[in-house]
């Protein structure tokens, strides 16, 4: 199985990216993805999650408002659409998979698979 993040960079306050994971080695459609990102110094945050069919979408309260997960099955692919970047966004941004949710989509421990991270960096 291989998650592979893209999309990231450095962009200034206010601004937007979008971010892409491209998963193989899996059946996607049996699988819930997650966002999460990691500060220098600080834990892993939930970011998103979206459920198996997509009906279904969950936000960090740091992200509420600004920031949209969706996914294309057809592609194997899910999407991290951020808008209204703010400094404190500035992290390694990472996707995740998960087949059955057992502890919680916000929970890092709940999820199978990990892609590799993607640098986002806002500048004031």
């Amino acid at each position: 199985v291989q998650l592979q993040a893209s999309g990231g960079g450095l962009v200034q306050a206010g601004g937007s990216l979008r971010l892409s994971c491209a998963a193989s080695g899996l059946t996607f459609s049996n699988y819930a993805l997650g966002w999460f990102r990691q500060a220098p110094g600080k834990e892993r945050e939930f970011v998103a999650a979206i459920s198996r069919s997509g009906g279904s979408t969950y936000y960090g309260d740091s992200v509420k408002g600004r920031f949209t997960i969706s996914r294309g099955n057809a592609k194997n692919t899910v999407y991290l659409q951020m808008n209204s970047l703010k400094p404190e966004d500035t992290a390694v941004y990472y996707c995740a998979a998960v087949r059955i949710v057992s502890t919680g989509y916000m929970n890092p421990a709940s999820y199978d698979y990990w892609g590799q991270g993607t640098q986002v960096t806002v500048s004031s």
